[in-house]
């Protein structure tokens, strides 16, 4: 739902080796993916992760129940793999100019942000002990995403200062 000009500003934050599909009016996938949030009253999508082959079939699909479910990179990783393609020859295109929204959150803030989150969700898991197990897995997956997360930005920053 962001514009080409924040998708582009997040590419640039974080140094994206890919462009970032931009679908504000939702006719470009948001709809045709069939990703609508049904119920969010600002008609965002639900955060999804489809693959598609280069006969245009889908070959894997996951949604997201809210902004914070996300698959682990090595994962989406492996479903790319499974799909057995060479590397592309094609022209990389253009992410567009960076204009980053009012809320966006630099990239020196997003350690602090990441943390929080992370001991937010760890100290929810302790206090609760009598979680059921679905929570205390959601709780576990939750923390390990963000450590995952604060490592590369980590590794990022580190990265953009030295070159």
């Amino acid at each position: 739902m962001d514009s080409v000009g924040q998708q582009a500003a997040i590419v640039d934050m974080l140094d994206l080796p890919f462009p970032l599909l931009s679908d504000p009016d939702r006719t470009l996938a948001i709809d045709p993916l069939g990703v609508a949030d049904p119920v969010d009253p600002r008609e965002l999508a639900t955060p999804a992760m489809i693959l598609i082959d280069p006969e245009g079939e889908e070959a894997f699909r996951f949604e997201s129940r809210d902004y914070a479910d996300r698959l682990p990179e090595d994962e989406v990783l492996d479903h790319v793999r499974k799909l057995g393609l060479g590397p592309t020859t094609q022209a990389a295109p253009s992410a567009g100019t960076p204009q980053p929204g009012e809320r966006a959150m630099p990239l020196d803030g997003l350690p602090y942000y990441l943390s929080g989150a992370r001991f937010a969700v760890a100290a929810f898991g302790y206090r609760h002990k009598d979680l059921d197990e679905g929570l205390k897995e959601d709780s576990k997956a939750y923390v390990a995403q963000m450590d995952r997360y604060r490592e590369v930005v980590r590794d990022l920053r580190k990265r953009l200062n030295s070159g």
